[in-house]
Order: structure tokens, then C-alpha cells, then sequence
């Protein structure tokens, strides 16, 4: 495993989605960085984001750049600005930033099936090269720690804890290409995923899934770690394709 997939005491759960945005793009690529923060749940409702100087830099961009950056998320009111001494840039709560209806328009064209390969794509790749490269003591713990979080995790905050979880291993594969991907698309399953409701079993099945897919990791086991994830991603895929009325591939429209 490369260093930089390894970590150090500075990272974080934006880690994997927060990086140094290439020159010429610099105000359309952190902005698509911080929507990503904000749809994946990484920064919950009510809470606030990093602060302007701190996300300045790990964006690579100028305070003025980023100023702009989130003046357009506040008028799309996904976030708030609050002065004062305990003050920042708070992300809205979902009821407050479009709701149920405004998730549901931007879901409606998406390519749910498009969506879900992909996924198991990267997925299944990440897990698969972890196992395959190896992970060393710290890489390992970061891997437990972001899975005992998903078990420790109320119900409210357990998508956010899975979702760092999935993140936290794309981001160990040492490839900052893949993980880059990977948080793109978990932000639109997680569009779709809040169109369905939690179920208890399903959460309960799912963890099972996580422990034996760490284990595996952990062990080097890449084809196990392979075949855990593709059964995990198809129970999912399972899941929003009863509740959103989409068939599954050769089964009608």
C-alpha cells in the first residue's frame, strides 16, 4: 500500500472526498467537492462545516474562491452562514434544503441500473484490491474503527457511519482515482437510498455483511472480500429496485 493510502493523524471522515482541486477548475471542482460532502451526510445537519481557512486549503483554492463556492450553496439553500463566535458555515438539515419532493425530481431521471454497476464495480474492486495489496496496523484500525462506528451508530446516523465505512475503503485501495468515483456515485445511492425506508433486518444483514468483509480484508482474502461485497451491493440493489418500482435486468421494463 502506497503512504498516502495509509493516513495520518490528520485525516478525517472528508478525507477521501476533500483534496486539492486541479488549476482551471478550481471553483467548479471544490464546489463539486462540498456537494458531494454535503449529499454523502459526511457534515450531519445542523453541523458545521470546516472552517474557511481549513477547507481552503485542503481544497488547494483562495478564501475569495471558496467564499464564492459557498455563497452558491447558501442560495441553493444547502447551507447557512452564522456569525459570531460560534460561528461558520452550517449545513441545513434535508427537510430544509429541497425536502422529499425536490430528492425525488432529481432522482427521476437518474439510471438506477447505471448507478448500481458502477457501484459494484468500484466496490468490489476496492475491496478486492485491499485484501489483494494488504493493509498495514494503522490502515487495519481505521478499517475497525470506521466499522464499530456503524455498530455503535442510532439509527439516525447509521447511513452516515455506513457511508464512511464504504469510504473508507475505497480509500485504502490506494487509488485516489477510484475513490474519487466511488464518492461520486455513493452520493447519488444515497439520493436513493433516502427514498426508501430503513429496515431493521436489512441493517442487521448488512452488518454481518461489513464484519465478514473487514475480516476478509484484513486477512488478505481478495476473493472473499470480492464476493462479500458483490452480494452486499446486491442486496441493495435488490432493495431499490422493489421500493423505487425498477425491475432488475431481463425482468420487463
Amino acid at each position: 500500500m502506497s503512504e498516502e493510502a495509509g493516513g495520518d493523524d490528520t485525516r478525517d471522515g472528508l478525507t477521501p472526498v476533500l483534496r486539492p482541486v486541479r488549476a482551471g477548475n478550481g471553483f467548479e471542482e471544490a464546489l463539486e467537492q462540498i456537494l458531494q460532502v454535503v449529499r454523502l451526510g459526511l457534515v450531519p445537519g445542523g453541523e458545521r462545516l470546516p472552517a474557511e481557512r481549513e477547507l481552503a486549503e485542503r481544497l488547494g483554492i483562495s478564501r475569495v474562491t471558496l467564499r464564492e463556492v459557498l455563497k452558491v450553496l447558501q442560495d441553493q439553500g444547502l447551507v447557512e452562514s452564522r456569525r459570531g463566535r460560534y460561528g461558520g458555515t452550517f449545513v441545513l438539515p434535508r427537510s430544509d434544503a429541497g425536502g422529499e419532493d425536490e430528492l425525488r425530481r432529481r432522482i427521476a431521471e437518474v439510471d438506477i441500473e447505471d448507478v448500481l454497476r458502477f457501484r459494484e464495480v468500484l466496490e468490489v474492486g476496492a475491496a478486492g484490491l485491499c485484501a489483494a495489496h494488504g493493509l498495514d496496523d494503522k490502515q487495519a484500525d481505521r478499517l475497525r474503527e470506521a466499522l464499530a462506528r456503524t455498530h455503535d451508530a442510532p439509527l439516525a446516523d447509521y447511513r452516515r457511519q455506513d457511508t464512511l465505512l464504504h469510504l473508507t475503503l475505497a480509500e485504502l485501495s490506494g487509488s485516489p482515482t477510484l475513490t474519487a468515483q466511488y464518492a461520486a456515485v455513493r452520493a447519488t445511492v444515497n439520493d436513493l437510498l433516502d427514498c426508501i425506508p430503513l429496515l431493521v433486518r436489512n441493517l442487521e444483514h448488512s452488518q454481518r455483511q461489513h464484519t465478514a468483509l473487514v475480516e476478509a480484508v484484513i486477512e488478505g482474502d481478495a476473493d472473499q472480500a470480492r464476493e462479500i461485497t458483490r452480494e452486499h451491493c446486491a442486496g441493495t440493489a435488490a432493495l431499490l429496485r422493489g421500493f423505487l418500482g425498477r425491475a432488475a435486468p431481463g425482468r420487463g421494463a
